[in-house]
């Protein structure tokens, strides 16, 4: 099943009846946008069916709402630091938790995963631009020996627990305007990963436009305005305005288990972290990774007024960030990764304009092409102009009962963002080998590895076969042909 972004008005109406055009062009003039329409009257059919479709999706009022908070009021980009204070989090069992704690944790969540009451949702709007890449980003290859893409990775994780759980786990996947179309023929040709095709649903990211300095809405060109993602945050309108949330509640589903794209060892269903979101009766539960050094490019989970928060790392100075405790350990340590789990009746909450609940609109100025004067399009040098977007964290301190815990970096962090070095596709792949090699000397295999925990040999273990270490132990015990672990190996 699919979903699409809605839009404001009936575009089809609009292209069709000249009355509902020019009523659309008079709302434009008196917003103070009538340069949105500037040149209509040259542009062919098709072009003004464009034009008018993207202006029937635009929330004017929201539009003059951000410019006036946004680009003629009196921006500041600096966020309050006072009284902030590291936000507490439940640790690890490894790291002084208590295990029977985490251990009720477990079977609450097995037991919601196995009621029908979890999906998965994965914001993958972007392209692999800067891995250079051409096409979706979850379609890009990361797996050390078969090269499965991002997709192929979450969608045998969701197989398997679908399998473990005895129950048919939804997926909900975000994509953009610009990779919607080639994420579904990936899936189409892949046959959906062997998922049921009627639980996994797609859905197209909202859009804002951009403003010059002035406020002006920007065309990029003149029969197309100049249109950019609501960001991540906007995923929660996505979910409302296309019907994803109320599709979830035909389903059963009240926990929404939220990652990005890029991050390939996720633990995509976590019972703990499900059973820990479940037990806290919490409408937002959070992921936290120590951080591996005090300026590493994490948000921050902060305290302020007795409301949880995340404090992004440009935001925060380096002094704060370098402080330390009495025992010399990193004072602002709980680093923000995008692991969430989202009560379903939070995200209609959160997902609406007219609700309570609204998440910010944030300001950023970038350099965008636009059409100038004379009709032709104008390449800046410099910054001209405002996007807005939404970061999903500032969901937090809006939710009641948020809960945050600790996960270990290894089992569940390693992104691919960068072509090279830290988080690229080869930091990932050897990532990925490390923790095979864990389950597999857990489970009492010898294998030779560096002082790294790295391997000597390239394997790989499916997650068709298992997707986590106690899933690993369990499985190959049960297999009577026990793999001999050799260079290229791939349990499954």
């Amino acid at each position: 099943m699919h979903f699409y972004r809605g839009t404001l008005a009936n575009s089809a109406t609009i292209m069709n009846h000249t009355e509902a055009t020019t009523s659309l062009i008079q709302a434009f003039k008196q917003a103070g946008q009538g340069q949105v329409f500037s040149y209509f009257d040259q542009l062919d059919a098709a072009e003004q069916a464009q034009l008018l479709e993207q202006a029937a999706s635009i929330d004017l009022a929201e539009v003059a709402t951000l410019v006036d908070e946004h680009v003629k009021g009196e921006h500041t980009s600096a966020v309050d630091l006072e009284g902030l204070t590291p936000a507490p989090y439940t640790a690890l069992p490894v790291n002084g938790g208590d295990a029977t704690q985490w251990s009720a944790a477990f079977e609450a969540g097995s037991a919601a995963i196995a009621a029908g009451r979890v999906a998965a949702f994965t914001v993958a709007g972007g392209q692999g631009t800067r891995l250079g890449y051409d096409g979706p980003k979850g379609t890009y290859p990361v797996t050390p020996v078969s090269e499965k893409t991002l997709f192929q990775v979450f969608a045998e994780k969701i197989a398997r627990s679908s399998e473990r759980f005895g129950v048919t786990i939804h997926w909900f996947i975000l994509t953009s305007e610009i990779n919607n179309s080639a994420t579904v023929a990936a899936f189409e040709a892949a046959d959906f990963f062997g998922l049921k095709p009627e639980a996994v649903h797609f859905i197209v990211q909202g859009l804002v436009p951009a403003v010059d300095y002035e406020g002006k809405i920007l065309l990029a060109e003149t029969s197309k305005i100049a249109m950019t993602p609501d960001g991540h945050g906007g995923s929660l309108r996505a979910l409302v305005r296309s019907g994803a949330v109320a599709k979830m509640q035909e389903l059963g589903v009240d926990c929404v288990s939220y990652f990005q794209v890029d991050n390939p060892i996720i633990q995509c269903i976590d019972p703990a972290f499900i059973g820990f979101h479940v037990l806290g009766q919490s409408e937002l539960s959070s992921k936290m990774v120590p951080k591996a050094y005090a300026l590493e490019k994490v948000g921050h989970f902060c305290m302020q007024n007795d409301s949880a928060l995340v404090v992004e790392y440009s935001d925060m100075p380096n002094s704060m960030q370098e402080e330390t405790n009495p025992d010399g350990s990193i004072r602002f340590n709980g680093g923000s990764v995008a692991i969430h789990i989202f009560d379903r009746a939070f995200i209609a909450r959160a997902g609406s304009t007219t609700s309570d609940v609204q998440l910010p609109f944030h300001r950023a100025d970038k350099k965008i092409p636009y059409v100038g004067a004379d009709g032709v399009i104008v390449t800046p040098d410099a910054a001209n102009g405002v996007k807005f977007e939404m970061f999903v964290f500032d969901a937090l301190p809006l939710a009641k009962n948020p809960v945050i815990i600790e996960a270990a970096r290894e089992d569940d962090f390693s992104p691919v963002k960068n072509a090279e070095g830290l988080d690229s596709p080869q930091s990932c792949k050897e990532d990925q080998l490390r923790m095979f090699t864990r389950w597999l000397i857990a489970a009492g295999e010898n294998v030779e590895v560096d002082g790294t925990g790295l391997p000597a040999i390239t394997f790989e273990i499916s997650p068709r076969f298992a997707v986590d270490q106690a899933d690993f132990i369990a499985q190959l015990a049960a297999r009577v042909d026990q793999p001999a672990i050799v260079d290229g190996l791939i349990i499954e």
